[in-house]
């Protein structure tokens, strides 16, 4: 009979989160601390989600996985496991040939780590892919093909799509490129569960990627990164280099540069992809390009993290004349 002071709804009414009251068809849903209304879509790797009643409603596609490598060993895994190698040689990054002794495999991706800078980090300079009997190597801007005596025929196409060279194959498995010291692997669903190498196996637990040539569950890095080396020659990895710490003069440089990570540039990504791990991989790598290529390695990094918010579905403008420009006019 009289006003009554307080927070709660009318009945049959519920909070929207947001000061109002809806009925519950009109109830908003949360994702990544952001609101959406009903009816709204938003899409979640290759599906699609519809808010309805204060639930996301998906679709169950089954989605490409795609594996990270980039700047100066830093590594996003299949399943999503972000961690760093710096290892001097050829190693394994994904292929189908895993300790089964009835499986012939189709593909194998082998990526070569070179020293970049004096603080002794290493980037990926040359990639080999082999499909079949057909061995691709990328390698100073361009590719070329190599043909073998054993193995399938395995068809496969390249294109180029903006910065990137794209070869995609007829077995499920595609590289982009960057022409530089980024890639990523994309697979097809097919391969889940199948696959072994520095990106894990792919079987949407990241818990277990660190399994290690002989089959063996590693929770270090550098023991795991070791066992996928291509040839016994290689030294081990022993420790992990720190080259902020040897190049005290570039860190405070280093810094400054990645911020732009973590700023309000980005802002709207914070809450989809977490920035830390990319801040200290872009401040690792801006300390460690000490001769020549500073930006490069630089720009490389923040891309990568850009690249994540893209596929999180926010999309950021951040390159500037100043910061990282692409004469878009030559690239078109």
């Amino acid at each position: 009979t009289e006003c009554v002071s307080g927070c709660v709804c009318p009945e049959g009414l519920f909070d929207d989160g947001r000061g109002g009251c809806v009925e519950e068809k009109d109830c908003p849903c949360v994702h990544n601390n952001q609101w959406y209304s009903s009816g709204q879509k938003i899409t979640v790797d290759c599906n699609t989600c519809t808010c309805q009643k204060g639930v996301w409603s998906c679709t169950d596609n089954v989605c490409y996985g795609t594996c990270m490598i980039y700047g100066s060993g830093h590594y996003i895994t299949f399943d999503g496991k972000f961690y760093d190698f710096d290892g001097n040689c050829e190693y394994v990054a994904t292929q189908d040939f895993c300790g089964d002794k009835n499986s012939s495999g189709s593909f194998s991706i082998i990526t070569e780590n070179v020293p970049c800078g004096t603080t002794g980090v290493t980037c990926s300079k040359a990639i080999k892919m082999f499909l079949g009997k057909t061995e691709l190597k990328l390698e100073n801007k361009e590719y070329k093909e190599i043909q073998r005596d054993v193995g399938d025929d395995v068809v496969y196409w390249n294109r180029t799509v903006g910065l990137y060279l794209v070869i995609e194959a007829s077995n499920g498995v595609m590289l982009i490129w960057d022409k530089k010291t980024t890639v990523f692997i994309k697979l097809s669903p097919d391969y889940k569960g199948k696959v072994c190498g520095l990106c894990g196996n792919f079987d949407d637990k990241s818990n277990n990627d660190f399994t290690t040539r002989s089959g063996l569950q590693e929770p270090n890095a550098l023991k795991f990164g070791n066992s996928w080396k291509q040839s016994p020659m290689c030294p081990d990895v022993t420790q992990e280099i720190k080259p902020c710490d040897l190049k005290p003069h570039r860190k405070s440089w280093a810094e400054k540069e990645c911020s732009i990570i973590q700023s309000e540039v980005f802002k709207i990504c914070h809450s989809k992809v977490d920035p830390a791990p990319f801040y200290e991989a872009c401040v690792h790598d801006a300390c460690s390009c000490d001769s020549g290529g500073d930006c490069e390695c630089f720009c490389s990094a923040v891309a990568a993290y850009a690249q994540e918010c893209t596929k999180a579905e926010a999309c950021v403008f951040w390159r500037t004349p100043d910061i990282c420009p692409i004469f878009c006019d030559y690239y078109n």
